[in-house]
C-alpha cells in the first residue's frame, strides 16, 4: 500500500477506533453529543452534500484539519465534485482569512490522495455516532 493510503487509512483506523472507545463509556452527554451531531448531516430541507459542504467550510474556519479531512472525504461520498469543493474552500478562505491557508493545503492535500484512488481509505459511511470528527 502507498504511504498515501497508509496515512488515509491510520486516519480512519484511528478515528473508528477512539470513537469507539468514547462511546463506550457511560456518559450521557457525548452520547447525546454524538447522536445530536448525527441527526444534524442527515438529510432534510437541506441534502447531505450541502451539509458537509459546511461542515468542511465550518471546519475550515475552525483550523480543525482532522475534521476537514473527515467532511473532505465524507462530500466525495454524497458526490461533491472537485470543483464545489473548490468554491467551498474559497469561502472557508473569505471568511476565514490567511490563517486558513495551511489548512487548505492539506485539505487538498487529501482530497488528491483520495481522488488518486484511496477512495476505500476513505473513512468509514457511518455518520457522526461513531464517527465524529
Amino acid at each position: 500500500m502507498s504511504d498515501d493510503g497508509d496515512r488515509i487509512r491510520a486516519f480512519t483506523e484511528f478515528r473508528e477506533r477512539m470513537n469507539e472507545r468514547i462511546l463506550a463509556e457511560p456518559n450521557q452527554v457525548v452520547r447525546r453529543f454524538f447522536a445530536l451531531d448525527t441527526q444534524s448531516y442527515q438529510a432534510g430541507v437541506l441534502d447531505v452534500a450541502t451539509k458537509e459542504l459546511l461542515g468542511l467550510v465550518a471546519s475550515l474556519v475552525l483550523r480543525c484539519d482532522d475534521c476537514i479531512s473527515y467532511h473532505v472525504a465524507r462530500c466525495r461520498e454524497a458526490g461533491v465534485g472537485r470543483d464545489a469543493m473548490f468554491e467551498a474552500f474559497s469561502i472557508g478562505l473569505v471568511v476565514g482569512g490567511s490563517i486558513v491557508i495551511p489548512h487548505l493545503r492539506r485539505a487538498v492535500d487529501f482530497l488528491d490522495r483520495l481522488e488518486a484512488g484511496s477512495t476505500e481509505e476513505a473513512p468509514a459511511g457511518h455518520r457522526h455516532d461513531a464517527d465524529t470528527p
